[in-house]
């Protein structure tokens, strides 16, 4: 029998980004604003968060930046133009996580949770118990699974 999900029931929405903010690009890094493509519809669906959620937090390994392929203040800068584009449209990210590592062991590399400690100890007002981890892996949903969240795969 399939589950309900009711919404109302949590309060922090943790969000992977590549393959669900935006077009993954397979066997590739997005190493640029230009290479950015947001999701069909995702752009539509922020401000329903932003209503709905106390928080929305991304969490995102880049590996790319990690292997020398990418600058990380490239990052830093992608980051903040996609926060731009959301804000305008009446959404919000609260805070961006992302994991440069290299190394699949490193505590803040999902499936590992550091990325999501560190988001608990920024907001401590989160209860991973009422959070939901929206991504587009089985790394993602293990994240989830480990910090105790219900995760949806998309």
């Amino acid at each position: 029998m399939e589950e309900i999900l009711k919404l109302s029931d949590y309060d922090t929405l943790f969000l992977d980004r590549d393959g669900v903010i935006n077009v993954h690009r397979p066997n590739d890094y997005v190493k640029s604003w230009a290479e950015f493509k947001f999701m069909p519809g995702i752009l539509d669906i922020f401000p329903l968060f932003a209503q709905r959620f106390k928080k929305i937090i991304v969490v995102t390994n880049q590996r790319g930046v990690g292997k020398g392929i990418m600058l990380e203040s490239t990052l830093i800068e992608i980051h903040e133009k996609m926060i731009v584009e959301i804000n305008k449209i009446g959404g919000r990210i609260d805070k961006i996580y992302y994991c440069i590592d290299v190394d699949d062991c490193s505590p803040y590399r999902k499936p590992n949770p550091g990325m999501g400690l560190q988001a608990k100890i920024d907001f401590p007002e989160i209860d991973f118990s009422r959070s939901l981890m929206v991504g587009d892996s089985d790394t993602d949903m293990q994240f989830g699974a480990n910090l105790g969240m219900k995760s949806i795969l998309v």
